[in-house]
């Protein structure tokens, strides 16, 4: 799920947003509102609607499911609450600081148990057949470019609050 690296990105604005001391609100529109379009109404939901359905017919990671489940919807609610705060620092750090709390375990522990048991349980050549049925999906969804431009706008993000030259988090 190479969506998840594009939420990565995004988290990394939020955190760069939090310790700039005038942080431009339009990063902070911008990212909320691409983590809204792209992770939550198209990544999530092909989440809940492929491999989380699969799985719990399969009566595997049921318990998993139910939580990610819980957490993408508690996701959605403080994407609503940073974009209400219209920038506005105290407003919305509590649910940023939330936001990222919440979603680098849950990210991890899709990567790490879930897809490997869906994969497991669907096998190579359904894994692949599945694979391309979401890329058309992703085209309906998000258009023909859908992933490419939300790469183009987080790292337009990554711009703006100053954090695009990788480089930057090398140790030295």
């Amino acid at each position: 799920m190479r969506e998840h690296g594009v939420l990565n990105r995004a988290l990394l604005v939020y955190e760069a947003w939090l310790d700039t001391p005038v942080p431009p609100a339009q990063v902070l529109d911008g990212t909320a509102n691409l983590i809204h379009r792209f992770i939550e109404e198209y990544h999530e939901k092909i989440e809940e609607d492929e491999l989380f359905l699969r799985l719990e017919k399969a009566g595997q990671l049921t318990a998993l499911t139910r939580i990610l489940r819980q957490q993408h919807r508690a996701g959605r609610l403080l994407t609503e609450q940073i974009l209400a705060s219209h920038g506005d620092r105290a407003k919305a750090s509590p649910p940023i600081r939330a936001f990222i709390r919440m979603y680098r375990p849950h990210e991890a522990r899709e990567d790490t148990d879930l897809f490997p048991a869906f994969h497991r349980l669907v096998g190579d050549k359904e894994y692949e057949r599945i694979g391309e049925r979401l890329e058309e999906r992703e085209h309906q969804i998000l258009g023909q470019d859908g992933f490419e431009k939300a790469v183009q706008q987080v790292a337009a993000l990554e711009n703006m609050i100053g954090i695009a030259d990788l480089a930057q988090f090398t140790p030295r």
